[in-house]
């Protein structure tokens, strides 16, 4: 990641105390499992660890006030101080009458209709995690260097891919010249032909997939911008991004893989690039939309026999 992505991160400011619970989800998995305690401790009793001191709060979870001051900073707060803030103002969120959050676990036994409640609320709580954790002065600077690319490629495998396409056609509905490839070798034989002033756009979950990794990098080293859409910030992919969006975490169950909600929130981040760009170019995007309605309004006509 370059210097300038660096200082942008650390100019963002806090998350609001909404965000924490989603933070902790994005970033636990990555923590050391002295902070992951931390991190639990804060999300679990935002009230009660609202009201101890860095040195309580590292008692009751049996790590040192060091650890406690770097997990609030990993969460996004500049100190233990501002983390206590959000806490007391996720807490007073919580007893504001809000109804408790029924669980999404789906068993094999479930009657279709709790299926269809229980994805649903899961859904919801994905798209929930996703919005509040998202780097908006990221977003913005993602969005301008897609907005003004000469050429954008896309680099996804698996279900990461079906996102990718979703929005290489979007792109090319609002006038911007936009592929997604799905086959490594042509992923990587593409990216070699970017230089400064495309752009390229790798989606995986994991932030460790190489067959988007691959492209993303050799995209990096040929001067194109690169933006990697992940929810492991810190993963590999994060080497050769020049942007980095977060989506949130997957809470997965046997009925219920990963792919499931990664592409929830992935699709997303997708829709708020595809806004943002069609604002920002709205005087070429709204004729170009125009015209591929017109192009296609046929087909959506009753035959004639």
């Amino acid at each position: 990641m370059t210097n300038d992505v660096k200082e942008s991160f650390s100019d963002a400011a806090p998350p609001a105390p909404a965000a924490l619970a989603a933070k902790v989800r994005t970033l636990a998995p990555s923590m050391t499992r002295s902070m992951q305690r931390v991190a639990e401790a804060v999300a679990g009793d935002p009230a009660g660890c609202a009201a101890l001191t860095v040195t309580g709060l590292a008692e009751l979870t049996g790590t040192s006030e060091a650890t406690v001051v770097r997990t609030a900073r990993l969460l996004g707060y500049p100190g233990y101080r501002d983390l206590r803030l959000a806490l007391a103002g996720l807490a007073a969120q919580q007893q504001s009458g809000r109804a408790p959050a029924v669980t999404a676990d789906i068993a094999v036994d479930d009657p279709i209709a709790d299926v269809v409640a229980k994805l649903a609320y899961d859904e919801q709580q994905t798209l929930a995690d996703t919005a509040a954790a998202l780097d908006t002065v990221q977003l913005g600077a993602a969005v301008g260097a897609l907005a003004g690319a000469r050429r954008i490629d896309v680099y996804g495998v698996g279900a990461s891919s079906l996102v990718g396409q979703d929005l290489a056609q979007k792109l090319l509905r609002i006038g911007l010249i936009a592929h997604a490839h799905t086959d490594p070798h042509l992923a990587v034989t593409n990216a070699v032909q970017l230089r400064s002033g495309d752009a390229a756009v790798a989606i995986t979950h994991s932030g460790s997939t190489g067959d988007a990794i691959e492209p993303l990098r050799v995209a990096f080293d040929h001067g194109a911008t690169t933006i990697a859409i992940t929810g492991r910030p810190d993963g590999p992919i994060s080497q050769y991004a020049d942007h980095i969006l977060t989506t949130s975490t997957a809470r997965e169950s046997e009925l219920r893989p990963a792919a499931m909600s990664s592409r929830t929130s992935q699709l997303l981040v997708v829709d708020c690039l595809f806004i943002g760009i069609a604002q920002r170019t709205y005087e070429t995007a709204a004729p170009a939309l125009a015209a591929s309605y017109e192009a296609l309004a046929h087909r959506h006509s009753p035959r004639t026999r």
